[in-house]
């Protein structure tokens, strides 16, 4: 890897600061990362409210290794689809960061994941819903799975929070209300409860006593 010049290395300190700020602001539903596009091998630079698993010094991913390829790549690519390993969906922005030649030294990026906000909106198309102007909905099989998922979205949204970022109490409250909805009973509900929230099934069933 080639020695950083000292402006390179600034301005990747200033990146970072930037990061760190986003971060601070957009805590916890927002996951900012720095890469260091100069040393592809050893990219991740810094990464804050950790939602990817990803961990610092992993390598570049394809959309970093394409500016480093190509400097006329594009510089913002914002808002565009992604998915987490648990299949959790987020939107994704990353910037380009070059240095006074022209060429990519570094990416800022963000992956804000949507399942706070789709409990707001599946709590806010509840409360805006018309008699008349909305077709009724029936599900044959109600206690599944999806079902499960939104109801722990939903609690989540009124807790202001992310699955993931719920305080123990907080999940003890969510199992009682799982529990008293007979949503306990649905097959691999404790599986897709652990996945959900993002701790062990040993945690959901001592959550649930």
């Amino acid at each position: 890897m080639p020695k950083k010049t000292s402006d390179q290395q600034l301005l990747l300190s200033q990146i970072k600061q930037v990061a760190e700020g986003l971060a601070q602001t957009f805590a916890p539903f927002t996951e900012v990362v720095v890469h260091d596009l100069l040393d592809p091998e050893h990219a991740v630079l810094a990464i804050h409210n950790n939602l990817s698993g990803r961990k610092v010094g992993q390598p570049a991913t394809e959309l970093g290794l394409a500016r480093i390829m190509d400097p006329a790549y594009e510089q913002i690519i914002a808002n565009y689809p992604n998915q987490l390993a648990d299949g959790r969906q987020v939107k994704s922005t990353s910037i380009g960061i070059k240095d006074a030649k022209g060429d990519y030294i570094a990416a800022l990026c963000m992956n804000v994941d949507l399942t706070l906000f789709r409990g707001f909106q599946n709590m806010l198309s509840g409360f805006m819903a018309v008699e008349g102007t909305t077709p009724a909905r029936e599900s044959l099989d109600p206690a599944s799975t999806d079902l499960l998922r939104t109801r722990i979205d939903e609690f989540a949204a009124r807790m202001a929070s992310t699955p993931r970022s719920l305080k123990p109490e907080e999940r003890r409250s969510l199992l009682k209300e799982l529990k008293a909805a007979g949503l306990l009973e649905v097959r691999r509900a404790m599986d897709t409860i652990a996945v959900h929230l993002g701790v062990s099934r040993a945690t959901v069933y001592s959550d649930a006593k």
